[in-house]
């Protein structure tokens, strides 16, 4: 007999407590790059609007209930970060505690408390915890219905899957392929695929797979009321280009598909707890009893094996950035067989966790060899504190000038909403800060009088692949990849002096007043000459460096 288990209202109680501790230093922050170009703009239009459909950005087409989550804390304390950020810390905590009745079921609660504690310290859903986006809650909601799977609850099953595709439409992997998975089973062990459904239809395996396919009902919803109020599907085009069409070739998803795998099972110190779990399989299991510890169930580990393979493959196929948050529904059920393997065969298997959690720790402070995304570890704190920085003193120095910069800065300084500053300034847009977006900006330097330049991409000190020319065109072809100016280029062509400078780790951020010159001169050669001299000093300063 298993022992009691503990109430899941004081599971999530004791969860919440202990995530909420933990981010409390946090909890005041600005929004954070897509938290504030789309989810939370698009949340207080709910509030404000009570239109599911963005009106102060555009619609990318992600189901509402996260951002109606949000919109309704709002409502009932208020309009701050502090508010945002609890209220995803309620959706995290309740994610977990869908681990954590997952994990029970499928092992023991040993296993289960384990896995909570290794998911809630792993770097990438620490930072997703409290910030205002979709994929940790989506999920969460992945976790109950997988749990609700293994105990046969078919209406259960409905619910929460249902909610996970109203979360995030790439939610409903989940359900499809146990469903195909369902009837590939029956398939296999009756013979022929119509035999197969005509028992189906008289087993509770039927009320499974029905139960597996109710979450597209709600899903399909969703995109013809937003087909009906904006004309397009799946989120506007330039969207869709990029995060579908332009994603669609065999080396790009090869490339992906590497970059999938290493998300799923070594990304940010993930290759401790599987290097640990490959080599405690290199050990008996452990008895207790006079019995052989058991593992999980085969047919279970199968569940979670194709729920895995499902995730790696489809977001290698689709999404312009590859995102290591995409992957959050695969990587906890590798935590939690990872563990499971290391409470079967490792005696002193609560050291080996500790050590896996200290290492996970350590991925929230320390930036790796190799490039990546600043929202997967405290790297985002510091994005937040120099922006804050630099925007202030920008609005306090230049209220009035017109301001060059990128996104998200440029959301930053147009929406005093979002945290950074008290009042809008105007801005003068570019994509990035590399040479040709600089160059361009210098033609129409006339048009501002600052410029808030910072790192876009994180660029190693030391990267792993840099002698490989190659894999910095693949990245530039593939997946957008540039390299920033540093301040000291970016001030030399658009003829400006930095003003304000700060760095943190390997992010910067500068601010450069532009150098007015009057010079009596036929003024239609002056302009032409002059861009013709900035463009040869730009490429001279930029190959000297």
């Amino acid at each position: 007999m298993r022992p009691a288990s503990p109430h899941p209202a004081l599971v999530f109680a004791v969860i919440f407590v202990f995530i909420f501790l933990l981010h409390a230093p946090l909890l005041r922050l600005p929004y954070f790059w897509d938290e504030a170009g789309y989810y939370v703009p698009a949340a207080r239009d709910i509030l404000l609007t009570r239109s599911l459909i963005p009106q102060t950005t555009v619609s990318n087409a992600h189901p509402p209930f996260v951002l109606c989550w949000l919109a309704l804390w709002w409502k009932m304390v208020g309009f701050d970060p502090v508010v945002t950020r609890s209220a995803m810390l309620v959706a995290a905590a309740f994610s977990l505690s869908g681990i954590f009745r997952l994990a029970q079921c499928a092992a023991n609660t040993q296993v289960a408390t384990a896995s909570v504690l290794c998911t809630a310290l792993y770097s990438v859903f620490f930072t997703q915890s409290s910030m205002a986006q979709v994929d940790l809650a989506a999920a969460g909601f992945i976790f109950w219905g997988l749990s609700a799977y293994l105990e046969n609850r078919p209406t259960a099953v409905a619910i929460w899957f249902s909610l996970a595709a109203l979360t995030k439409e790439t939610a409903i992997l989940a359900p499809a392929v146990l469903a195909g998975w369902e009837i590939v089973r029956l398939f296999v062990a009756r013979g022929t695929f119509a035999e197969a459904i005509v028992e189906q239809k008289r087993a509770a395996g039927a009320k499974r797979t029905m139960a597996l396919l109710v979450p597209l009902v709600p899903l399909m919803a969703w995109y013809i009321y937003h087909y009906a109020r904006t004309g397009y599907v799946f989120g506007n085009p330039e969207f869709f280009r990029y995060n579908v069409a332009s994603t669609l070739t065999f080396a790009r998803f090869l490339i992906a598909f590497g970059m999938r795998l290493w998300q799923t099972f070594g990304y940010l110190h993930l290759w401790v707890l599987t290097l640990g779990m490959l080599l405690a399989m290199l050990l008996p299991p452990l008895k207790d009893d006079a019995a052989e510890r058991p593992r999980i169930a085969v047919p279970v580990q199968m569940i979670f094996l194709i729920v895995v393979v499902a995730y790696v493959i489809a977001m290698a196929v689709i999404g312009g950035a590859v995102l290591a948050r995409y992957m959050l529904p695969a990587v906890p059920l590798v935590i939690i067989l990872a563990v499971s393997t290391l409470w079967r065969r490792l005696r002193y298997w609560p050291a080996a966790i500790a050590f896996i959690a200290v290492a996970f720790v350590g991925a929230c402070f320390w930036d790796p060899p190799y490039g990546f995304s600043p929202e997967d570890n405290l790297a985002y704190r510091d994005y937040i504190l120099l922006h804050e920085d630099a925007e202030h003193f920008v609005e306090a120095r230049h209220p009035m000038a017109r301001v060059l910069t990128a996104w998200p800065a440029s959301d930053e300084l147009t929406r005093p909403w979002l945290g950074y500053i008290t009042r809008p300034m105007q801005i003068v847009r570019i994509e990035d800060f590399s040479l040709d977006e600089v160059l361009a900006a210098a033609d129409f330097g006339s048009n501002f009088e600052a410029a808030l330049i910072f790192s876009t991409k994180d660029e190693p000190v030391h990267p792993v692949f840099e002698r490989w020319r190659k894999w910095q065109e693949l990245k530039t072809r593939y997946f957008g990849f540039h390299r920033d100016l540093p301040p000291a280029a970016v001030a030399h062509i658009l003829r400006g002096r930095i003003v304000f400078s700060e760095e943190r780790k390997r992010q910067w951020v500068a601010v450069i007043e532009i150098e007015r010159v009057e010079e009596a001169r036929n003024p239609a050669s002056g302009a032409e000459s002059e861009i013709a001299a900035r463009r040869g000093a730009a490429l001279e300063f930029a190959a000297s460096k």
